[in-house]
């Protein structure tokens, strides 16, 4: 029988793909989703009619070299009256403007259009970012951190490569086939109606390249995602790989993810390439049978030479958004898969969401807990709490005890709601927990995790978590009324001393004492204590058990103890067995009584010998 660390968690098969669904359950096409997206980021469309005016204005004028090209040869060299260089003279001038005009309106539409998408795509990270940490821990535990990671990061990257080239690509390249056919039109209907012929079955066959590269790129983004968190994972982990001489294996995970990565790479890329080539043959049949019929048409006078000149130029004008369009396609597909992935966190539901300004702040001076019937099953698997029914009274210190997988962890995270109960609820001074405002639970309501995770900064910058105004002074004193001031001493820098990345500059017990001086400082109402200290030596269990009774002293205290030693000092304990709560009491009355309590107690006295 042990009392050690548990955590209750489970690995979760949630729904990760919510934003790839409509209203009806059906997956999104690729315009539904970019237009989701445009929908839920507005920064996109900020200033889009005038870029959008910039890039027909440069369109239109890529026609002017064509018509100036007919009317030169037509009229100006080869008119009834014999060549006219004035007229010549004006074509070119009037064509040299175009091109200047063009390029300006070309240089115009992509400064604007950088700027507008990088706010646009900056935005939605930013937001993308926010709803991970919005999403309860059933949620982040449902899925890899470094996939999470990826969504915010390379998913992003992968929109902002189309938006900036392809996203202006498609704007520039429609309005240039609808003016390129409509001259063509005027000048050569038959010649038209031929190019339109040649096109046509790559225009058919686009929807099933377009089916092949969404799936084909789906599967690279959550390849990327895979590999990323099997490499953040290594690399946060690499002490335990050192530890136990599992480097070619942990190797060959990390090369099995970057070759499935590659495999999903070519494999998308080698449907891109069958795409872009399939527009290459078609554009070159479409020059080849234009030059052949048009002179056919030209010889029996249904067309003059500068307008088959000009045609020509105006089939390379059509020729052109047809083959860019295969190779926008390719990017349209990545960028819609990683936009699906981000989508999936934005429009994922918050199953502990807060009330906002329609909730409640907590009530002034110290607060009691109640559990009203309460449960809680991880989605999917069974009951992990079971209808429990208690009281906690204000400024007591009550200690949850139980085996491994009991639950009493379960405890922490809907007191701190990480999570809410399946039934049933938790009040705060009879205030029900999901009405109250997250900013007044944070304030009155702090949590010490098991880890005492760290942020790679100095140990003043990571207490003031816990209160931001406070000054270097403040941080010494705080140190000083914990009883910590020696350690402090110890020291290189005093509070100025650099903890490292997950403050791994510092021991174990270093770490907690800081994560105590944070909670201290927060000056809490309610404290939540995941076992501070589980994993330490004997020298720094007693600093920190000292430094815990300045903490915990006057607050509503509820501690998850692994080791008993904690229950012996606490006022009252719950003696937590397969989600129920089977005893409660204090230490010295449920330690006398035959119960689950004096079995955990004698094997804990045993242990410690």
């Amino acid at each position: 029988m042990t009392v050690a660390a548990d955590h209750d968690e489970e690995q979760l098969d949630l729904p990760g793909a919510a934003g790839t669904m409509d209203s009806r359950g059906k997956q999104r096409g690729a315009f539904a989703t970019l237009a989701h997206g445009i929908r839920l980021t507005p920064e996109f469309r900020e200033g889009l009619v005038v870029t959008l005016l910039l890039a027909l204005v440069a369109t239109g004028g890529r026609v002017v070299v064509p018509v100036a090209v007919q009317q030169t040869i037509d009229n100006g060299l080869m008119g009834d009256g014999g060549p006219d260089l004035g007229l010549v003279r004006l074509a070119c001038g009037l064509a040299l403007l175009a091109v200047l005009v063009t390029a300006f309106a070309n240089f115009l539409t992509n400064v604007r259009l950088y700027r507008t998408t990088e706010r646009g795509l900056s935005a939605l990270r930013v937001r993308a970012f926010r709803r991970v940490h919005d999403l309860s821990v059933l949620h982040q535990a449902a899925e890899r951190r470094g996939s999470l990671v990826s969504r915010v990061t390379s998913d992003v990257d992968t929109m902002s490569t189309f938006m900036q080239w392809g996203g202006l690509l498609i704007v520039v390249s429609a309005a240039q086939l609808t003016l390129a056919t409509v001259l063509m039109l005027f000048w050569s209907w038959q010649l038209t109606l031929l190019v339109y012929v040649c096109f046509l079955p790559l225009v058919l066959s686009v929807k099933v390249f377009q089916q092949r590269l969404q799936e084909a790129y789906g599967v690279v983004r959550a390849r990327v995602g895979e590999m990323l968190g099997a490499v953040a994972e290594t690399v946060v982990g690499a002490p335990v790989i050192r530890a136990y001489g599992v480097q070619d294996r942990t190797a060959a995970r990390i090369d099995a993810a970057v070759d499935a990565t590659r495999a999903a790479q070519v494999r998308a890329q080698r449907i891109a390439a069958v795409t872009y080539s399939t527009g290459e043959l078609v554009a070159a049949l479409a020059t080849g049978m234009v030059v052949v019929v048009g002179v056919l048409l030209g010889v029996a006078g249904e067309i003059t030479t500068g307008r088959l000149v000009g045609f020509l130029f105006l089939v390379t004008l059509f020729v052109q958004p047809v083959q860019v369009a295969t190779e926008v396609l390719n990017e349209a597909q990545n960028a819609v898969a990683g936009m699906r992935r981000v989508l999936g966190v934005l429009d994922t539901p918050t199953d502990v969401a807060d009330p906002g300004d329609g909730g409640r702040a907590l009530p002034d001076g110290p607060i009691g807990v109640r559990f009203e019937q309460v449960s809680f099953a991880y989605p999917g698997g069974p009951e992990v709490l079971h209808a429990v029914d208690l009281e906690l009274t204000a400024r007591t210190r009550v200690a949850v005890v139980g085996e491994t997988g009991s639950g009493k962890t379960t405890f922490a995270k809907l007191l701190t709601r990480l999570m809410d109960p399946t039934r049933g609820r938790v009040l705060l001074s009879g205030v029900p927990l999901d009405e109250v405002r997250f900013d007044s639970l944070r304030a009155r309501v702090v949590m010490v995790p098991q880890d005492g995770f760290l942020f790679d900064s100095t140990v003043a910058d990571n207490v003031r978590f816990g209160a931001p105004g406070l000054s270097d002074d403040d941080l010494v004193d705080a140190f000083a009324a914990l009883g910590l001031a020696d350690w402090l001493e110890q020291l290189p820098h005093g509070v100025h001393t650099e903890v490292g990345e997950r403050g791994e500059s510092l021991s174990v017990g270093e770490r907690q004492l800081v994560a105590i001086a944070r909670a201290y400082v927060a000056d809490p109402d309610v404290l939540v204590l995941d076992e501070a200290t589980s994993a330490v030596d004997p020298a720094t269990e007693v600093r920190l058990q000292r430094a815990l009774d300045s903490l915990t002293r006057g607050r509503t205290t509820l501690a998850i103890a692994h080791r008993l030693s904690t229950a012996e000092a606490a006022d009252e304990v719950l003696v937590v067995d397969a989600g129920v709560v089977v005893q409660r009491g204090p230490h010295c009355d449920l330690v006398a009584v035959e119960g689950v309590y004096q079995r955990l107690h004698a094997s804990w006295v045993s242990q410690s010998r």
